[in-house]
């Protein structure tokens, strides 16, 4: 949408000068004044302080909005190669408690382009109603126009609480939207509440490291928006036979102008595990002693065809890459086995795992934290129990396939 300059309000402070990416704004007289290439980003509009500058057509709505305007719980759906993440069923499943909760609709907004047979997909998972905007320019993502879209119709619809997976499409847009229709936005969620005596939206995460847990509201904008950690909110059983609507939009966009275009894309082969679609983990604690008693954490792992994990101690302590860890500070996980050897079960590394279907944990202090979450616990010298369990495993996996 593009911005307008308000000359009776300027002041000439020149602070949308050192916002502007562009170098499309420059003062003329004390007043701020909009170059020819200015692409209408929007950076300007938040960094004024003086309310000089507006998106055309549209009210600023500092210091408040009236709230009561505002109805429903709205999902994004994330796209990925073929399909949807798994984190848009996760916040279909919360975000239809937390419309029951209201009495409000749960919407969801599709992006993309070719992508109409998924609409069916987020009904079956909870959605009364899905917003689907199909263009050329939203496949693949691009943070510009998915920006727009999304500003776009959350400006007409005006919904109450917008949830986006708190990944790294999640975050990027989430943000850039925010700041475009002035609303707050909270990162990294672990758990959401509706205050039953305001309706305001309660948006749990961690603080200070993992410490403290933070309540945060927003109370006098709207919508209220949140992203969601993957792997912390369980998805609805899909019901194939569920009714919603359907809601085809078709947005004003155009490649004329985007900051940057998507020209190619290139998949790098890695061996980086994705915890969060793991099936299995085996993570490591401090109670290895050293970096090289890990081996023994990969050796378990590769004999169940798992994933490796990590405390934040042992990441700390550098003997795995960050990417393995698990925790309020790492990735959050929800696998059908967990097995954690050597972690004393600190409150931050719980919050990560203890939604999994079968915990097994290993450890030699039967007062360690972790067997208070663990389905079975075996107290004992790890350096005794891992190897033998390795091996038993390789053992009769090989009798099984001889």
């Amino acid at each position: 949408m593009p911005v307008i300059i308000v000359p009776d309000k300027c002041v000439g402070c020149k602070l949308c000068l050192k916002a502007c990416p562009y170098g499309a704004i420059e003062v003329v007289d004390r007043k701020a004044v909009l170059r020819e290439n200015c692409i209408h980003c929007q950076a300007c509009l938040v960094a004024c302080k003086f309310e000089a500058i507006l998106v055309e057509g549209e009210e600023l709505s500092l210091p408040g909005v009236r709230t009561d305007n505002y109805h429903s719980v709205w999902v994004f759906a994330e796209p990925r190669e073929g399909g949807l993440r798994g984190v848009t069923f996760e916040l279909l499943g919360e975000g239809r408690r937390l419309a029951d909760e209201l009495g409000q609709e749960l919407c969801a907004v599709l992006l993309g382009d070719g992508i109409a047979e998924r609409a069916q997909d987020l009904i079956a998972h909870g959605a009364d109603r899905v917003y689907l905007v199909q263009h050329p320019s939203l496949s693949p993502y691009q943070t510009a126009p998915y920006a727009d879209a999304l500003s776009a119709l959350i400006r007409e619809h005006k919904p109450a609480i917008v949830l986006l997976g708190a990944t790294s499409m999640g975050r990027d847009l989430a943000s850039r939207v925010a700041a475009r229709i002035q609303a707050g936005l909270t990162a990294d969620c672990t758990e959401l509440k509706i205050d039953a005596e305001t309706g305001n939206l309660m948006q749990i995460r961690p603080a200070f490291g993992g410490n403290l847990m933070a309540t945060i509201i927003c109370p006098r904008h709207r919508p209220q928006m949140a992203t969601v950690r993957p792997k912390v909110m369980r998805p609805l059983p899909a019901d194939p036979a569920r009714k919603g609507e359907v809601v085809e939009v078709n947005p004003q966009l155009t490649d004329d102008g985007l900051p940057l275009k998507m020209i190619e894309a290139v998949l790098e082969a890695t061996e980086k595990v994705n915890l969060q679609e793991a099936e299995i983990i085996v993570s490591g604690g401090r109670g290895l002693g050293k970096r090289e008693n890990f081996k023994l954490i990969f050796d378990l792992a590769d004999a169940l065809g798992g994933a490796v994990g990590a405390s934040r101690s042992v990441v700390d302590a550098g003997w795995v890459p960050q990417y393995h860890q698990v925790g309020q500070t790492g990735k959050t996980v929800q696998p059908k086995l967990y097995i954690a050897v050597g972690i004393s079960g600190a409150v931050q590394h719980l919050a990560g795992m203890q939604s999994s279907d079968v915990i097994i944990a290993i450890n030699k202090d039967p007062e360690a934290p972790i067997f208070k979450v663990a389905t079975y616990g075996i107290v004992g010298d790890l350096f005794e129990i891992v190897p033998a369990l390795t091996a038993r495993i390789r053992q009769e996996r090989a009798g099984a396939t001889s």
